[in-house]
């Protein structure tokens, strides 16, 4: 009879004990995926890490592009003239931020790295972009964790392909993706982070240093940080150590800005001069999978300019963005916004208007923008931002 209680209480123990661990797993859908094909005819399948940043399908893919048809024709005054002893031998376009090439790595569906710093980037609806430079995205190295040989580093002018897919879900992450609620000056942001630009996994390292010596602290074990200065951060960790951290870019005003994937806007960046607080949590989801980033479709919306005269048609914002997975681009005090066409509905428009037209830095925003329709072939409108969308 004593063997049979002390049986029961233990399975009784083993069987509470279980949601908790279950609580602390995280799913594998939101990691990257793929096949790199590399020149030697080499073949590696597993997660990715793009050098040591992104690694998940609503990480931005930055780039610069190649072919502005629209600019090329309505942008006169963004181009000025080459000239060769006097004669005309082509123009130098303006490649301002707001014509980069700016893209989550969930529309992609291979890159194709050609000569020098140029990638052909084909995505979902089999569309082909020619891009270049433009960040440290291109000429990365790339990490597999090959489902077979496990960690593969590989030179990006190694690679002859890469091509997305879904994860398995039999696969067990190497990491958990961080999470957590930010706190600016001015508004609170929840969702997936991206500290310092980089870190975004439990096993990334914070680096600073303390008064007793130089610190590298795993993500995952930080509960809180919280900026005390332009100089330092207060850190609070989950065994209820607090730590004070400087001199490093990640714990104070040199930092590259704080991502925020947040689902009401897409990503926002933060700066320090923004930042006041994040608090980490433990979720179970991983992002969106690579299936729920579906084919881009061609931009389409209603326009009305100063005169109250409305078009009506496929629409080419700005003169650059012309597809659904392409991002309006602005800031709202320090905090940048990335946020996909494809989440900008009618619903949303003035939501959009009062929230990112009352400090304007970036001409996604601006009135004044450019926006060829085709229901007026050949032209373009000058008109405010007033304008609703047909993306879904």
């Amino acid at each position: 009879m004593n063997r049979q209680r002390v049986l029961v209480i233990a399975l009784g123990l083993l069987l509470l004990g279980t949601p908790t661990l279950m609580a602390k797993s995280q799913s594998v859908e939101g990691f990257l995926y793929g096949t790199v094909e590399t020149e030697s005819d080499n073949t590696y399948k597993g997660l990715l890490r793009w050098g040591n940043e992104e690694g998940f399908w609503d990480d931005l893919f930055n780039s610069a592009k190649e072919d502005l048809p629209y600019l090329e024709k309505h942008g006169r005054n963004e181009r000025s003239r080459i000239k060769v002893l006097g004669v005309t031998v082509g123009y130098r376009y303006d490649f301002s931020s707001d014509r980069l090439f700016i893209v989550r790595f969930g529309d992609i569906d291979e890159l194709r790295p050609r000569r020098g710093d140029r990638v052909d980037v084909v995505m979902k609806n089999g569309e082909i972009y020619e891009v270049a430079g433009a960040s440290n995205d291109i000429g990365a190295k790339v990490t597999v964790f090959d489902d077979s040989l496990g960690e593969v580093v590989i030179d990006w002018d190694k690679i002859e392909k890469v091509t997305f897919g879904p994860a398995p879900s039999s696969i067990t992450p190497p990491a958990h993706r961080l999470h957590g609620t930010l706190k600016t000056n001015e508004e609170t942001f929840k969702g997936f982070i991206q500290w310092d630009s980089q870190e975004c996994m439990s096993t990334d390292k914070l680096d600073g240093d303390s008064e007793d010596g130089n610190l590298s602290i795993e993500m995952g074990k930080i509960r809180s940080i919280e900026k005390r200065s332009s100089k330092s951060s207060s850190v609070e960790l989950k065994d209820g150590r607090t730590i004070v951290l400087r001199g490093s870019n990640d714990v104070d005003e040199s930092i590259r800005g704080i991502f925020v994937e947040d689902e009401r806007y897409g990503r926002v960046k933060v700066s320090w001069d923004a930042f006041e607080s994040v608090e980490f949590s433990d979720v179970t989801k991983s992002g969106k999978g690579y299936a729920d980033y579906k084919p881009a479709t061609r931009l389409r919306g209603t326009l009305t300019d100063y005169e109250e005269k409305t078009y009506s048609g496929a629409m080419v914002f700005d003169l650059d963005e012309t597809e659904t997975w392409e991002m309006l681009n602005g800031s709202r005090g320090d905090v940048e916004y990335y946020i996909p066409f494809e989440m900008i509905h009618r619903k949303w428009q003035y939501h959009l208007l009062t929230l990112l037209r009352e400090e304007i830095a970036d001409r996604d925003f601006a009135a004044g923008t450019r926006t060829p329709v085709s229901g007026d072939p050949g032209s373009h409108v000058e008109a405010e931002a007033v304008w609703s969308f047909e993306t879904c």
